[in-house]
């Protein structure tokens, strides 16, 4: 009798959570179609996606063992989310990256890299960051190097560091301080740059471009460092104060959440201006930068429309480029138009910075 009771008991907890699990994952499916800037809530439940999928997968293998007739709970659900799965995982193992180009392709590197301070606290390595930062970046020969968060100065002219291999640049110069102090995002190339243009946010860095040759073909490239948390060393403080059940974890709580949902609002309407942007291109275009979003959300989606993923053609696995916080955080992408063929991608970890480095090779279709 007893042995009885606690099965249906178990039955029906696993059920619940089986069931509240459901709900959740049908509540993120709506964030490519809500703007976070209008309904925040999807902003939230874009974030644990992979982690709903997982639980999803696990109940579909349960209940296949435990109570088949079941095994509809989760899989229903998965079906119903079905755009949300492609986007978090590559298939693609062993596909490696190769030093040797196509000679007809154009190499494409994407990288925050972080203030170009590198990732140590010490004073003397800190100095000597911008120069490895640079190395890392031309030792994989790309043609176009775009670039977040860089920075330049009269005492340390960062840009003297390409200038060499890439002639030509086009530089947003958001934030300007004594010094000659400028920083924002920018895009080195080896090829000609014709045209260049800069978009600014009400907030955050800039949306630009540059109309590069290439033999006879004319690409838009486009970079762009979309809205961030903003998480300093205090918020990260609160992240552990919530982790060690602390008493001032409610407190903690509120001041994460705040910033979040104001970083939600602000990509959802940023989002829109670069979509926009991407319209009105009059060449074949590539994207690439860091939206500070992961691949479940209203603003991968809506930047990407049609385009392809570099990751998804040629990665593997769950493909994080954030190193911090979560091991799920793919919020760093190149997407290129359809008039490309992606022939390969690479993740490229160079311990300096907190987010990976991007590169692919681009071959454009006749």
């Amino acid at each position: 009798m007893a042995k009885s009771f606690f099965r249906r008991a178990a039955k029906t907890v696993f059920i619940t959570i089986n069931a509240v699990v459901s709900v959740c994952f049908f509540l993120a499916c709506l964030s490519p179609y809500n703007n976070p800037a209008k309904w925040w809530p999807t902003g939230f439940t874009g974030l644990i996606v992979p982690y709903l999928i997982l639980v999803l997968i696990f109940f579909s293998i349960f209940w296949l063992l435990v109570k088949p007739r079941l095994i509809w709970l989760p899989l229903v659900s998965l079906v119903a989310g079905w755009q949300q799965i492609p986007v978090v995982f590559a298939w693609h193992p062993g596909a490696g990256f190769s030093k040797k180009r196509h000679e007809n392709a154009i190499r494409i590197a994407d990288w925050n890299v972080q203030s170009f301070n590198g990732l140590s606290k010490n004073r003397d390595i800190k100095k000597l960051a911008p120069s490895q930062i640079a190395d890392a970046l031309i030792k994989l020969q790309p043609d176009v190097i775009c670039m977040q968060e860089f920075n330049t100065a009269t005492v340390s002219d960062n840009i003297s560091l390409f200038r060499k291999q890439y002639p030509y640049h086009y530089f947003s110069k958001d934030y300007q301080r004594a010094g000659n102090y400028q920083s924002g995002c920018i895009i080195f190339s080896r090829y000609p740059i014709i045209d260049t243009g800069r978009m600014a946010y009400p907030v955050a860095e800039s949306l630009i471009y540059a109309d590069i040759v290439k033999g006879s073909d004319t690409l838009r490239i486009y970079t762009t460092h979309l809205q961030s948390f903003k998480f300093k060393k205090n918020d990260y403080d609160d992240m552990e104060k919530i982790r060690e059940q602390d008493e001032e974890t409610l407190s903690a709580s509120l001041n994460l959440f705040r910033k979040m949902k104001l970083a939600f609002s602000r990509r959802g309407i940023q989002s829109n201006m670069v979509r926009d942007a991407l319209d009105k291109s009059p060449y074949r275009s590539v994207i690439c930068g860091d939206f500070n979003d992961v691949p479940n959300s209203y603003t991968y989606f809506h930047i990407r429309g049609e385009r392809q993923d570099a990751f998804l053609q040629k990665g593997f696995a769950i493909g994080r480029t954030f190193i911090s916080l979560a091991p799920t955080l793919r919020i760093d992408y190149i997407l290129p138009d359809r008039s490309f063929e992606v022939k390969q991608f690479e993740m490229v970890d160079e311990d300096l910075s907190d987010h990976i480095l991007l590169v692919t090779d681009l071959l454009l279709k006749k």
